[in-house]
């Protein structure tokens, strides 16, 4: 008789994001469950002194609201020749709650008009947390490769939900971040690549101490 899947909570209201972790459990025994399945529409605060705080928060709050296993991330671009004018925590709100995507992208390509080159050098840091009741399990912070903001959007690739990354390229590639091959991704220690990795191997053991 096979086990009944263990359900767990994709904690974020993004369907993008939703769709990235579902790709990080892929394979797992696990049924997936999206706050909007639980009548869930709105998301914890994000507060916290670093991209894995509010990770941990945000997944904390998650599984205790749906009483079950809980995953969620936090990440944001790093830029340092912004200095204290950008902050990667505030990514997705440095432009103002209003903003949609348009409006950051725009923002952000009129931050960075004044440089060049390596000047224009960017990478990115990704967060991911899982928690149990409120509980947290395990959490990472790793960051992903290096490239720079692109100096305009045009023929770039636009995800809905992932707008930094249509300005985030790599010149040695001729690519932005939204074109680049599974093996390109690899090869430049892609965060995402390598949270799949911890991700996989974390549930594997816990799925099989909570079934043994």
């Amino acid at each position: 008789m096979t086990s009944p899947a263990t359900p767990i909570l994709l904690g974020t209201t993004n369907p993008a994001k939703q769709q990235a972790l579902r790709e990080l459990l892929a394979g797992l025994p696990l049924r997936l469950v999206t706050p909007g399945e639980l009548g869930m529409h709105s998301a914890p605060e994000e507060v916290g002194e670093t991209h894995e705080a509010i990770a941990r928060l945000k997944a904390q709050e998650w599984s205790l609201y749906a009483s079950m296993l809980a995953i969620a991330t936090d990440g944001g671009l790093v830029i340092p020749a912004l200095g204290a004018r950008w902050e990667s925590r505030y990514t997705h709100r440095f432009a103002g709650p209003a903003a949609d995507d348009a409006e950051r992208l725009r923002r952000l390509l009129e931050l960075m008009h004044p440089y060049r080159g390596q000047q224009r050098a960017a990478s990115w840091v990704e967060a991911l947390a899982i928690a149990d009741k409120g509980e947290v399990l395990a959490s990472w912070e790793l960051a992903g490769g290096a490239g720079v903001i692109a100096e305009s959007a045009e023929g770039s690739s636009y995800v809905p939900g992932f707008w930094a990354f249509t300005v985030w390229h790599f010149p040695h590639l001729g690519k932005g971040y939204n074109q680049l091959s599974p093996q390109e991704l690899d090869a430049l220690g892609d965060h995402w690549s390598r949270l799949r990795g911890l991700v996989q191997g974390y549930f594997r053991g816990y799925l099989a101490g909570s079934r043994g």
